[in-house]
């Protein structure tokens, strides 16, 4: 049998283990940690002071990973292949305007803090570094021309975002986002990346 003492050991016990259940629950229902894929439709273009380039549609591909602190703020950085670009009518030797279209690509490293207005909604505000892995630049010629113009480039992009991201379920989410570079992408001239984009992610 049972003596008092014993019972009241096995009470406390199993009230801890309620306690430590209740607790694992909760966390498991914020998701305190998740990563999962992302992949997303881009509008590229340049700017800056005196640039009249047109944008381009492009995409992106890649992970991301989300730390919450607690209800209202959390971390996510993102690791993301994205085609860039865009394109203008720039003065050629002998030929007059030609439209000229830019393709270069990076791995963008976007580091965003997110603020959860009600937890569906996040209005999200990060650093991004990119590092450029593909410059080319087709001319309209006719054949088209294309050069490789990585020397021309600079290899390191960085810019700022801003955008909100959207929970549909707990595990899938949409995001819009503008990400506003603030560097000079080429190593004469002073184009900067802008980059306009809609994105779908699901949450492991």
């Amino acid at each position: 049998m049972l003596n008092h003492y014993n019972f009241t050991i096995m009470k406390k016990l199993s009230l801890t283990l309620i306690c430590l259940m209740l607790a694992a629950g909760a966390a498991m229902a914020q998701k305190t940690f998740t990563f999962g894929p992302k992949i997303g439709v881009d509008y590229t273009h340049f700017w800056g002071e005196g640039v009249k380039h047109g944008g381009q549609i492009n995409y992106q591909a890649g992970v991301f990973m989300e730390y919450r602190f607690n209800e209202k703020f959390s971390i996510a950085p993102e690791v993301v292949f994205a085609a860039q670009g865009g394109k203008y009518k720039r003065p050629v030797f002998m030929a007059g305007e030609v439209l000229t279209t830019y393709n270069i690509n990076y791995i963008n490293v976007p580091v965003m803090l997110k603020y959860y207005v009600i937890p569906a909604l996040s209005i999200d505000l990060g650093p991004q570094i990119g590092f450029n892995i593909y410059s080319k630049r087709t001319m309209d010629f006719d054949p088209k021309e294309t050069e490789d113009i990585k020397s021309d480039t600079k290899s390191v992009d960085f810019g700022v975002g801003l955008g909100l991201t959207y929970n549909i379920t707990n595990d899938v989410f949409v995001q819009g986002r503008y990400t506003m570079g603030v560097i000079n992408v080429f190593k004469e001239g002073n184009p900067k990346n802008g980059n306009a984009q809609i994105a779908i992610g699901y949450r492991f």
